[in-house]
């Protein structure tokens, strides 16, 4: 299949960037990110501590307001579900979708040759699968082959039990006829190597907030030879630091903290290590932002295992 003229395979267009955990990925494999855009002020901020690309603060729906999105060999980002109704897939056109309909209206405009969706594995389940299955036949009549996988970080370099969707979408002339996300590794980094080059904390790199109910509902401590819980956008319920003594189950949906030493939360600093984030990156904002930025990204060792099969797509339809 020829190229497109004009439009560099490897360049990539972020909707919903973030931190830029999922551009992180792709630039450390050799693409170029040409333009990313988040409403999040603090997020734009960090994008553009590491990241040379344009970096767009705004609201994705006016478009008329951030300028021309150029065109570019990939669209990445991770679209929100929360208005995917289960009611049907009639409601794919719910209003509250206007950033599904968008990143989809500019994957139809722009005609990249790979796009990459990352979402919450309910995605899978939502009105029992018919949500995903108009997903997949919305893009499909905009002129890609969509692959939906349901990976866990852990398998793919992340100290973290973190499974996610990961969709990828192939332009039809491609010619991709089947597509499989490569098995996850056995091998799994635990918080003793992950930490391990992790200052101490300092004042105010901790949250300190009280411990709610839906907190002690559940054990929130792993071990040092173990990867940890899901990192969560919100500061208040990030896990337990692996030196806090193991959590005690005192009833149904009820724990306590155990005796024998002080039992702290992760840092952010050690919840971006959990994430592959690398190592002194700096995030902007308060410390709420800085946990939630951390959070919602895609860890960046799972985007660059996405990454390569873009490439690896790209490079087959153009060969």
């Amino acid at each position: 299949m020829p190229g497109d003229p004009g439009v560099d395979p490897y360049s990539v267009v972020s909707l919903f960037a973030g931190a830029g955990g999922l551009d992180m990925g792709f630039h450390r494999q050799g693409f170029r990110i040409l333009w990313a855009n988040d409403i999040d002020p603090d997020a734009c901020a960090t994008h553009g501590m590491w990241s040379d690309s344009a970096v767009v603060c705004g609201d994705i729906s006016r478009l008329d307001e951030l300028g021309d999105i150029p065109r570019s060999g990939v669209i990445a980002g991770g679209f929100p579900c929360q208005g995917f109704s289960l009611a049907g897939p009639r409601k794919i056109g719910d209003e509250r979708n206007a950033l599904y309909r968008f990143f989809a209206d500019l994957v139809e405009r722009n005609q990249p040759y790979v796009f990459v969706a990352e979402n919450v594995k309910g995605i899978l389940t939502l009105g029992g699968g018919r949500i995903m299955e108009a997903i997949i036949q919305d893009f499909s009549d905009r002129g890609y082959d969509v692959f939906p996988s349901l990976v866990n970080a852990a398998g793919y370099g992340v100290p973290q039990e973190r499974w996610r969707v990961i969709m990828i979408g192939a332009r039809k002339d491609l010619g991709l006829a089947g597509y499989r996300f490569p098995d996850p590794s056995p091998d799994r980094i635990d918080m003793r190597s992950a930490l391990a080059c992790v200052p101490p904390p300092r004042d105010g790199d901790v949250c300190a907030d009280s411990f709610s109910s839906r907190y002690m509902s559940r054990n929130r401590k792993r071990g040092w030879g173990e990867v940890s819980y899901t990192i969560p956008a919100m500061g208040k319920q990030v896990p337990l630091h692996p030196s806090s003594p193991d959590m005690v189950k005192v009833g149904r949906d009820l724990w306590r903290f155990g005796d024998g030493g002080a039992t702290r939360r992760l840092s952010w600093q050690e919840a971006a290590a959990i994430q592959t984030f690398p190592e002194g990156m700096e995030f902007a904002g308060s410390l709420t932002s800085r946990y939630r930025q951390i959070g919602n990204a895609v860890p960046v060792k799972l985007a660059e295992a996405v990454a390569i099969e873009a490439r690896r797509i790209i490079e087959s339809g153009l060969d």
